[in-house]
Order: C-alpha cells, then structure tokens, then sequence
C-alpha cells in the first residue's frame, strides 16, 4: 500500500473514529445534563397537568356540592314558606276568632249598658212625671178640694201607711 492509500485511510478512520467519538459525547452530554432537563420539564408538567385535573375535579365536586345545597336551600325555603302560610292562616283565624268574641262581649255589654240606661232614662222619666205631677197637684189640689177635702186626702194616706207598716 502506497503513503497516499495509507494516508486515506487513516484519514476515513479517523473520520469514523471522531464521528464515533462525537456521537458518544453527544449521547453521553444527553444523558448527563439534557435528558435530566427534559426529564424534570416533563415531570413538572405532569405535576401540574395532574394538579389542574384534581382542581378541577375539586372544582366539579364543589359544583355538585353547591348544586345539591341550592336546591335543598329551595326545597327548604318552599317548605318554610308553606309553614308560615298555615302558620299564618292559623294566627289569621285566631285573630278573627278573638275579634269575633270581643266584638260579641262588646255588643252583649253594649246591650246590657242600653237597657240599664233606657232604665234609668224611664226612671228618671217616671221621677220627672211624678215631680210634675206633685208640682200641679201642690198648686191645683188645694184649689179644687178646699181644706176639707184635703183634711181628707192626708187622713186617707196616713191610714194607708199604717195599714201597710203593720
């Protein structure tokens, strides 16, 4: 083999060597330092992929949570609107119920206070007739009987007063 031959061919093995060399150094800078980096990326990101799906996983369960509260809220507003309905249709009733008899013991004393004052109204009428009457008669009495007759009258009510007292 000639120097020209031989200096190709250690110049392609030499080719083949650094190529070799270079390719062995780039795999071994890869997993030294870039594949660690990539790695730790890809983990991060795995990380936070499964963070967001648990928080929106915590989100949605919240919802469902709210969801379920909203509608015992409602259910409980409902029931809560329909006690204070009856409760005030009772309390209704029982006001009526207590005007009513009010309103009857007022017309039932109503009554009572008219027939003692239409009492007292024919007593007080009565007195009035009798002093009207005792008046006429104190002026016309003794014109009409004269002494006599007058002597008579008191004889006649003094033996009526003694009849009765005895």
């Amino acid at each position: 083999m000639s120097d020209a031959q031989l200096y190709l061919k250690i110049a392609l093995y030499s080719q083949v060597v650094s190529a070799i060399v270079f390719i062995a150094v780039l795999v071994y800078i890869w997993n030294r330092w870039i594949l660690p980096v990539v790695m730790a990326a890809q983990e991060r990101s795995n990380k936070q992929i499964a963070e967001a799906e648990r928080h929106r996983d915590e989100a949605r369960d919240a919802l469902t949570t709210l969801r379920d509260e909203i509608e015992s809220a409602q259910r409980d507003a409902g029931l809560i609107g329909e006690r204070a309905e009856v409760h005030g249709q009772h309390e209704r009733e029982a006001a009526l119920a207590e005007a009513t008899t009010a309103g009857e013991r007022q017309m039932r004393d109503a009554a009572m206070e008219l027939d003692r004052a239409r009492a007292a109204g024919r007593q007080h009428l009565r007195d009035a007739m009798i002093a009207g009457a005792l008046q006429i008669a104190r002026t016309e009495a003794p014109e009409r009987l004269g002494a006599a007759g007058e002597r008579r009258l008191v004889d006649a009510a003094v033996g009526s007063l003694e009849t009765s007292r005895g």
